[in-house]
């Protein structure tokens, strides 16, 4: 992923943008507390605990983001949409995917240009998952 440099600087990755390892965990909390609490149809995706969907969503963040490759060093490359093939994943479930993220950025106060960002980054891979 190429970061515009106008944004971030070249030497200033959206990971230390968003305040690096605490709040991208922070993030995926807040994401998966949505899930789990708000969102029927992404709940139904997802395994009773989400304890190991936490941590692989963190440490896959960790990497997308600019920061250590947490994810690529534990499982190897992401092959995101193979790995998300046996699953359902259709209008809906894209658009809740991302009506989730939206509110754990919001609860983090991710705004203005890293938002942008973030939101325009979240859409394009979201919208790759989609196999329905």
């Amino acid at each position: 992923m190429s970061l515009p440099v106008s944004v971030f600087g070249p030497d200033h990755s959206p990971y230390e943008a968003i305040g690096g390892e605490e709040r991208v965990r922070a993030l995926v909390d807040a994401f998966y507390d949505r899930v789990r609490f708000d969102s029927p149809v992404m709940k139904a995706l997802h395994p009773a605990d989400l304890t190991e969907s936490r941590d692989k969503l963190y440490e896959f963040l960790s990497g997308w983001l600019g920061g250590s490759p947490l994810y690529t060093e534990k499982h190897g490359h992401p092959r995101l949409r193979m790995r998300h093939m046996p699953f359902a994943i259709d209008e809906e479930a894209v658009r809740e995917w991302l009506r989730c993220m939206e509110g754990a950025m919001d609860d983090l106060g991710i705004e203005g240009d890293l938002r942008a960002f973030l939101t325009q980054r979240f859409t394009h891979t979201a919208e790759f998952m989609r196999n329905r």
